[in-house]
């Protein structure tokens, strides 16, 4: 691992797993939970997803150190019907869960062509991402969705009572690049904002309300408020339908019954996750699903640019650049993170 500057190591994939890995396993987990763990996690910060990558670990340790998460949980997989199924996470990590509802999503439709899993008992678990390229690769379609901490009113509304709740699907490819899209329900992520006070500058009028249900520039306002969604009402109806598909209908908290990490720490959030896969497989012959893939891909390419230095793209292009980029050349990681990691 060579250094680059003061600020950055160049790291391999391989290396940044075994590290993430055995940090998990010093936090009381064992290897195979650890390794699905550091699977989304590392995948996360090789689409360029750092805040969601295995720096992330350290902030799950803190929560199983006061009891807020469950390092040895027992997992419990009910199946309902044939293509239906619910696991109870029994407070584990949340990429850990992930993981395993993934793939019995995928197990149930490769059998049956569409399987899906309701997970209650989680916690934060990633990007949706990851998990929309490890089915896409198998050739599975996937939707994805979870809610999460109460940060957005109800529209019209002054009070929060729901998350920014995330959703995502994937489409395969078979001879190209995969649709991946993930997205999370607000106008723009908290981070934003704050990097927005930091710098001292004001925000758009759509980003958040203060904490009366006003619109406002002022960021420290934001911050202080809740964001708004993308869409206004449809946004806000969107996070709704979410809610009810990972949080009512997994048995798992929905609305403000769902604890917030930050300020509970201690406390099981008992989020909801909601995985769908689709085998993609029977759907047409040899060859038909990569061709109409990359003739729906070059349509959108040809789409005549507003600006010519910034070409039109589908979504998960940027990520699945930055993927081809950093299996090739590695990761250029924060080393004080790095290091911080591999002393936990």
């Amino acid at each position: 691992m060579a250094m680059e500057d003061m600020r950055k190591v160049k790291i391999e994939q391989a290396e940044l797993k075994k590290i993430a890995v055995e940090a998990l396993e010093r936090l009381g987990i064992v290897t195979d939970e650890a390794e699905d763990v550091a699977d989304v996690l590392i995948m996360a910060d090789m689409f360029g997803i750092h805040t969601h990558g295995v720096a992330r670990i350290m902030s799950y340790g803190e929560r199983i150190e006061i009891g807020g998460i469950n390092a040895n949980p027992r997992l419990e997989l009910h199946q309902t019907y044939p293509t239906v199924a619910t696991l109870d996470g029994d407070n584990a990590l949340g990429p850990l869960l992930g993981k395993r509802a993934l793939s019995r999503s995928m197990k149930m439709a490769s059998e049956f062509g569409v399987g899906m899993v309701f997970v209650r008992g989680s916690n934060h678990f990633g990007p949706i991402m990851p998990y929309s390229f490890m089915a896409a690769e198998q050739g599975f379609m996937s939707f994805i969705a979870s809610n999460a901490t109460t940060t957005i009113a109800p529209y019209g509304g002054t009070s929060p009572k729901l998350g920014n709740n995330p959703l995502g699907f994937g489409f395969p490819n078979p001879r190209g690049e995969h649709f991946l899209l993930d997205m999370a329900l607000s106008t723009v992520a908290r981070a934003k904002i704050r990097s927005a006070r930091d710098r001292g500058e004001s925000i758009p009028l759509d980003w958040a309300v203060d904490a009366s249900g006003v619109p406002t520039s002022d960021p420290s306002e934001a911050l202080a408020g809740m964001l708004q969604t993308i869409g206004g009402h449809k946004g806000y109806g969107l996070a709704l339908a979410v809610d009810m598909l990972a949080g009512v209908l997994s048995g798992a908290a929905y609305l403000n019954h769902v604890k917030a990490w930050d300020k509970q720490p201690d406390q099981p959030q008992n989020l909801g996750h909601f995985f769908l896969t689709i085998n993609t497989k029977g759907l047409g012959g040899e060859g038909w699903l990569g061709e109409r893939m990359n003739d729906f891909f070059d349509i959108i390419h040809d789409t005549p640019a507003i600006d010519d230095e910034r070409p039109v793209q589908l979504p998960g292009e940027r990520e699945l650049v930055a993927l081809r980029h950093h299996l090739a050349h590695g990761l250029d990681y924060d080393a004080h993170q790095l290091n911080a990691l591999r002393a936990y």
